[in-house]
């Protein structure tokens, strides 16, 4: 491919983005530019993060208008789909580039870095036009039409250029721009402008070195000294080329519509770092201008980070029609104010002068607020504690005693208005000094994950059975101690095999069957120090099928008998990655058994192994006088004899007199997991019979996803990131049956949890309550946008 010379090369070395700018949609904010003359029209590059406002609707991010009417026109977007694509006219109006992914993008929590590049001096069609997000090229297209060898396109016309925006001033983006580059004359990939950071496996920005061209430029949105005129400020041209680009309705004045962010890709400092902004998937309000604004009657939303320890501060804004007998409302919980289920919780501060908490009533507190008061949100979740300041004027301490994971929450009451209300999280300057020792809500504030990358301990390994021996390696290169295989082609049944047992001993999910030892050429061969191989046979390697393997790593197949309870176990674990694999024999009488993990466990499966008994599966958010089973649909049932009525704890878990968890002399395996926090996580929900179901917060982007209905008959669902590589996640097996693999809409893996994305009842039925377990590829400190 060509590339043209200019000494506009970017200097090497450590690199980090401090700024971004944010497009207010409502202010009809882009940024303009027209070339004094046309660059090529075979060759170019266009890259940038960004991090999304406003989804499901047509968001332009660089639009090239035609020289007259549709003629070379070019542009790229965002559908109100939600899918991302690049269009290209010719000279006479026709389209002659449309490549529109199957792929949705819709996660605002978090920054996506894409890049566009076109060569049509290709032979391959394919090769003419291709576009990367977060490093992955995207190869699934809805639409595909490639430009024909040679064909002149618009992208760098002398005509108006825009970006945010289309020629009408329409389609207007939401959200937040950084390091964006244009390369006018070179096809380049997304290499070029990132790379995987070999500590956490992320996609991350690095320098650009390359040339520009004529027409190239590069926006670092760090010059606000000025928002128009020569090349300086918001628009300033770092390629060297001084190819200037006009702000439109964007601001730097101080306050609530300060434009100027220093909201990253990149963890740069306490300042300077991905921020916390309201969800539009965490409530029932679309947020606006960059998701820092709501707007609504009886509306509420929650941010996008939460936190359990720590000390925050956050300020919200009055902005208009904010009156004392509205009840409007800023604080913290984990639950939107209109989920009551009684496992959730609110704390807010109200515009009349009282608090509330769920579950409780009105209670007298502060000073009321209205329309230009500022409220600084001060919470230390070490001491469990929240205060409130109304123009920096502490209000007293509201609530003690808050425990768990908190997210930021604002309520739009309106009673006799519809209030406008402004968050600010630290990305633009806050209006008053946060108090000692509280920090602004960002990811480089979060505390250090002990895991920074989930698949050096979980996995998921897709492969194709070969009917001979076949050894397979997973992304983490670990030695994995629990694989658990299941067909997608075919309905085989699900197998788990463990390195405790030993190799070749399955066990069904989906059958009360015991412990298989007959069929040793069926199963796991080996768990290798960087995955596992797989024996002859159909349910992990029949010639032609297909398979995923899910792999755990406790010990690394060492062992070590506990005597922590009452009966004597053998176990193989992993604190850190909080798994344990404990085998042990029953004795039909209350008992306890050791489980090695130094905390208690939030979820097990226990399966007797010499003969014929349900799996029987404990949950923490259940308690331990229910019990759900694996291999059945059934709903929760309550029991005193699994877990004789007593939570695990640090050391042992409990099993009473039930055969399935305890039988007089029969021998038994329990898989142990933990929470670990930005890797592992047992969750529960309520469903709201919506499409747009409830947004799950993990605290990371999970890679594996078990969930189950617990109030009614209902499967169990897996999903996983490597099944499904993008959104929609929408491959599911089932752990209860040797069902294949089937394609049903469910949810949205996010960067920092999952949303629901279905009304099926089985997953998302108004009222309904669920359980599961989730683990992580990155926690959320490091995550981009999935």
């Amino acid at each position: 491919m060509a590339i043209l010379n200019n000494s506009n090369a970017i200097s090497t070395g450590a690199y980090d983005i401090n700024n971004s700018l944010r497009f207010r949609a409502s202010a009809s904010a882009y940024l303009s530019r027209t070339p004094g003359s046309a660059g090529s029209t075979t060759l170019g590059t266009f890259s940038n993060w960004l991090k999304l406002g406003a989804i499901s609707t047509d968001r332009m991010i660089y639009h090239v208008a035609g020289s007259s009417g549709n003629n070379n026109r070019f542009y790229i977007t965002f559908n109100s789909d939600n899918t991302f694509q690049v269009v290209g006219y010719n000279s006479s109006g026709s389209v002659v580039l449309n490549l529109n992914t199957t792929q949705v993008f819709r996660d605002p929590s978090a920054w996506y870095n894409i890049v566009v590049a076109i060569d049509t001096t290709q032979a391959t069609s394919s090769n003419r036009v291709k576009m990367y997000v977060n490093g992955s090229q995207i190869t699934a297209f809805g639409t595909a039409t490639y430009p024909s060898q040679n064909q002149a396109l618009g992208f760098t016309n002398n005509t108006s250029s825009l970006i945010g925006s289309n020629q009408g001033v329409g389609n207007l983006f939401d959200g937040y721009l950084a390091e964006t580059h244009f390369i006018d004359g070179s096809a380049k990939v997304a290499s070029d402008f990132g790379e995987t950071d070999t500590t956490t496996g992320v996609w991350k920005p690095k320098a650009y070195t390359g040339t520009y061209g004529t027409n190239g430029f590069y926006l670092k949105f760090s010059d606000i000294a000025t928002t128009s005129g020569s090349n300086a400020g918001l628009g300033k041209d770092f390629s060297g080329n001084t190819n200037y680009w006009t702000t439109n309705n964007i601001s730097v004045t101080s306050g609530t519509t300060y434009d100027a962010m220093t909201d990253s890709p990149t963890n740069t400092s306490a300042t300077v770092a991905n921020y916390c902004v309201l969800s539009p998937l965490a409530g029932d309000v679309a947020p606006t201008n960059g998701n820092l604004y709501v707007t609504g009657v009886d509306k509420s939303t929650l941010g996008t980070v939460g936190v359990s320890s720590g000390k925050w501060y956050f300020e919200m804004t009055c902005v208009s029609n904010v009156a004392t007998t509205n009840n409007d409302g800023v604080g913290i919980g984990n639950c939107a104010l209109n989920n009551t289920a009684p496992d959730k919780a609110t704390y807010i501060y109200r515009s009349s002068g009282v608090k509330l908490q769920t579950g409780g009533s009105n209670t007298s507190y502060g000073a009321s607020f209205t329309t230009g008061d500022v409220i600084g949100v001060a919470y230390d979740a070490d001491a469990g504690s929240l205060t409130f300041y109304k123009n920096n004027s502490s209000q007293g301490v509201a609530f003690t005693g808050i425990t768990g994971t908190m997210l930021p929450l604002v309520y739009a009451r309106a009673i006799t208005s519809t209030p406008t209300l402004a968050l600010n999280f630290g990305q633009q300057p806050f209006i008053y000094t946060p108090p000692s020792g509280h920090v602004a809500l960002n990811t480089y504030n979060l505390p250090t994950p002990t895991i920074l990358q989930g698949n050096k301990y979980m996995d998921a390994t897709t492969y194709t059975g070969t009917g001979t021996t076949q050894v397979l390696v997973n992304q983490g290169q670990f030695k994995p101690d629990l694989v658990w295989t299941k067909s997608r082609s075919n309905a085989y049944n699900n197998v788990l095999c463990d390195s405790v047992r030993g190799v070749a001993k399955g066990l069904f999910s989906d059958l009360t069957n015991a412990e298989d030892t007959a069929s040793p050429t069926s199963y796991v061969q080996a768990f290798n120090s960087n995955g596992f191989s797989v024996n002859i046979g159909t349910n992990s390697n029949a010639n032609g099928a297909t398979y995923v393997g899910w792999q755990w790593q406790a010990g690394q197949g060492s062992t070590s008998s506990n005597t922590s309870g009452s009966i004597t176990s053998t176990v193989s674990v992993n604190a850190t990655a909080g798994f344990s694999i404990v085998t042990y024999t029953g004795t039909g009488a209350n008992a306890t058994v050791g489980h090695g993990l130094g905390v208690a466990p939030s979820m097990m499966i226990i399966k007797q192994r010499n003969s014929a008994q349900s799996w029987s599966v404990y949950h923490a958010s259940l308690g331990a006088t229910k019990r759900l089973y694996l291999n059945l649909t059934d709903a929760v049932e309550t029991t005193t004899t699994a877990w004789n009525s007593t939570a695990p704890t640090s050391s042992v878990y409990s099993v009473g007199t039930s055969a399935a968890t305890n039988g007089n002399g029969n021998t038994f395996v329990a898989y142990c997991w933990a929470d670990v926090s930005g890797y592992s996580k047992a969750f529960s929900y309520t469903g709201n019979g919506s499409a747009d179901g409830p947004m799950v917060y993990l605290g990371f982007r999970p890679t594996f996803v078990m969930f189950k209905r617990t109030d009614t008959t209902s499967g169990w669902y897996i999903h996983d990131s490597s099944r499904n590589t993008s959104n929609v996640v929408n491959l599911r097996l089932l752990p209860n049956t040797s069902d294949a693999e089937a394609t049903v809409t469910t949810l949205d893996f996010l960067s920092n949890g999952f949303k629901l994305r279905t009304s099926d009842v089985d997953r998302n039925a108004s009222g309904g309550t669920y359980i599961g377990m989730a683990w992580a590829s990155n926690p959320f400190k490091n995550s981009n946008a999935f």
